[in-house]
């Protein structure tokens, strides 16, 4: 019984250097010990009894654990974070679970926060929580883009995974076209996880990915995604058929959401410089909002030099959360605050002075 039940917890490393581990092992122990003698035939009851108190009790505080550490850096930006490799891919699994079991197209409600690209920019993530309120003072939908070019992709995308799995109907995660394994394999994601911890990790987060979903609707009247509109999307309902795990096409409706780009100089749909998906004019999205019966689309995938942009008279809005990207742009981040109301308000988030946290 005490090898089985070692065994059992030996397959556990998510939470092996909790203060209370020790103690969970032993309670485990007794528990199981105790249904034993009972019934010579519970071996499996006790393997499930102990699963119950790790996911229950240890799984959550190893997780608390996690985001304790990666939050440690608030007051000494830029510092790297020692993580585990094994706790990260714990990590993953995890939040795989909780993405297959939402849906592809969230129904969401106000009050909410959204987010525009962080792009491994860590220490911006960590001031738009202070400005918006950190989870679960806030609720908050992140439009994509977590990784690539910053310096700090993996801390980034591990307290978003975090909190997604402590607050999963408070906390959402669309995905963008960086969280793509063609596209982060070139821009930085790929070799960060090679030199911090191993391709293999890589792998890992690239299945994560693949389960995300691709938009949001909140309160019935304003769709979120990454990029944009697809001149095949005739229904909603063809947003929740898309099947996961996916990874990115070349086009299609999954690609444009991830893609597409507003265009004011055209009307209709046009090529995207990009060489990925298309450009859609005005008339394109007072089009979908009409037959959809919403009022408003909100999107990232561009830097703009406030954070927030309108486009169509205001009936699409882009937001951009990454100040200073790159070091280049000079450009403030933001974010949309949602109110009960559906009035939408915006935070702005200033380029810190000197500083570059790409």
């Amino acid at each position: 019984l005490y090898s089985k039940i070692s065994h059992v917890f030996g397959k556990l490393q998510f939470f092996h250097n909790t203060p209370s581990f020790f103690s969970l092992w032993c309670l485990a122990f007794c528990v199981s010990l105790h249904d034993f003698v009972k019934s010579n035939h519970h071996i499996i009851e006790i393997e499930e009894k102990v699963y119950y108190l790790i996911e229950r009790v240890g799984g959550m505080e190893g997780l608390d654990g996690l985001i304790d550490k990666l939050l440690e850096t608030k007051n000494n930006r830029g510092k790297r974070i020692q993580l585990g490799e094994s706790e990260i891919r714990n990590l993953c699994t995890k939040a795989k679970d909780v993405f297959m079991n939402q849906p592809n197209l969230l129904e969401l409600e106000a009050p909410i926060n959204i987010c525009g690209d962080i792009h491994g920019q860590y220490p911006d993530l960590l001031r738009v929580f202070e400005y918006g309120g950190f989870p679960p003072d806030s609720n908050y939908l992140f439009l994509g883009d977590y990784v690539d070019r910053g310096k700090q992709s993996i801390e980034t995308i591990c307290l978003l995974l975090s909190y997604k799995i402590k607050y999963p109907e408070n906390f959402f995660l669309l995905r963008g076209n960086h969280e793509c394994a063609s596209i982060n394999r070139i821009y930085g994601f790929y070799d960060e996880c090679k030199r911090r911890f191993s391709v293999r990790l890589w792998k890992v987060f690239t299945d994560c990915f693949n389960c995300l979903p691709v938009a949001a609707v909140i309160d019935d009247k304003i769709i979120c995604m990454h990029g944009g509109l697809s001149p095949e999307m005739e229904s909603l309902d063809q947003i929740k058929a898309i099947e996961r795990p996916l990874d990115v096409p070349d086009q299609g409706l999954l690609c444009d959401l991830l893609w597409a780009d507003p265009d004011p100089e055209i009307k209709g749909w046009g090529e995207n410089d990009r060489g990925v998906s298309y450009t859609f004019g005005p008339d394109r999205v007072t089009e979908f909002l009409k037959k959809h019966d919403l009022d408003l689309i909100c999107r990232a995938h561009q830097v703009v030099e406030d954070g927030y942009q309108f486009f169509a008279d205001r009936q699409l809005v882009t937001i951009f959360s990454a100040p200073n990207y790159c070091g280049e742009f000079n450009n403030a981040g933001a974010l949309m605050c949602v109110d009960q109301t559906l009035l939408c308000s915006f935070q702005i988030i200033k380029p810190l002075r000197g500083k570059s946290t790409c």
